[in-house]
């Protein structure tokens, strides 16, 4: 398997997509409909975080978990990248130090563009 991405959305019709594209172009998708504590995170070490900012069911925001992130020392360095549909994606993008954001909808180029400006398209 290739780079690890790891996609958190409420969605699973969307977690769906990620899978079927991602892994198509040689990256190993692991998907949560939940957020992800930092601690479990180290021990999963993605290379790349695909981050909904709406996550029904759970306590914390999109925002607030890639602010937990970005502080937590361990995992600080994983771009995060927040995939939306907000009006104001790139405010929030800046409020938690995510590294980039996609607007939901997103077309399919748009997602592995967006995906391997951040990982190595080089596959393992």
């Amino acid at each position: 398997m290739g780079k690890k991405i790891l996609a958190i959305d409420d969605d699973i019709d969307i977690l769906s997509i990620f899978q079927l594209v991602l892994e198509e172009d040689g990256f190993e998708v692991i998907t949560s409909q939940i957020g992800i504590s930092p601690e479990a995170l180290s021990l999963m070490l993605p290379d790349l975080i695909l981050l909904d900012i709406n996550i029904d069911g759970f306590p914390k925001s999109g925002v607030d978990i890639c602010t937990e992130y970005k502080m937590h020392k361990a995992v600080e360095h994983v771009p995060v990248l927040l995939v939306s549909s907000e009006h104001n994606l790139e405010m929030l993008a800046a409020s938690c130090k995510a590294n980039g954001f996609l607007s939901k909808p997103f077309n399919i180029t748009e997602l592995t563009n967006k995906v391997k400006e951040f990982v190595s398209s080089e596959i393992n």
